[in-house]
């Protein structure tokens, strides 16, 4: 189902959720981030922005592979896990692995919302709802500038180097 471009979503909102950054494995002073990301990505993921639906990098992307923090090597969300929402923004059903994402509650904007992290790096993901599809019922919608994507082949290299394996779905 697709949504009129310029129709309001509760992802369109930036958030004002305060985070614990110091319990964080990944750390950079302010300069180094502004250094190692794209001004979008820096918005996005360190200042909780979001970026225009419909108009980002992943949200009608269909390849095969998994999608990673660009603020750190943390796989979050597979493609197999990837459906199409309607907002605009990559949706997905659940992350690869619970414990790379955090949860914040986020009160601004007049609603009450979860807003997502990377508990590895902090980096701000987006928001998870609970009208996603079966199984899980939850739609994680994610920033595409909170992303980098590595096509499965690539990411079962980069999983074996490391000394795991791709697991089956």
């Amino acid at each position: 189902m697709k949504s009129d471009a310029s129709a309001p979503s509760a992802c369109g909102l930036p958030s004002q959720a305060a985070i614990d950054l110091s319990k964080t494995k990944i750390q950079h002073p302010d300069a180094e981030w502004r250094r190692i990301l794209t001004p979008e990505q820096y918005r996005v993921t360190r200042q909780q922005g979001t970026e225009p639906p419909f108009r980002n990098a992943y949200w009608d992307s269909h390849e095969d592979g998994v999608f990673f923090s660009v603020c750190s090597d943390t796989p979050l969300f597979d493609s197999k896990d990837k459906f199409e929402s309607g907002t605009g923004w990559p949706s997905f059903t659940r992350p690869i692995e619970p414990m790379f994402v955090s949860e914040e509650t986020d009160d601004s904007h007049g609603m009450v919302r979860t807003e997502i992290h990377c508990a590895v790096d902090g980096g701000h993901l987006g928001h998870v709802f609970p009208d996603g599809p079966a199984p899980t019922r939850k739609r994680y919608c994610i920033n595409s500038a909170s992303l980098k994507f590595m096509p499965r082949r690539e990411y079962a290299a980069w999983l074996a180097a490391r000394g795991g394996s791709v697991k089956a779905s």
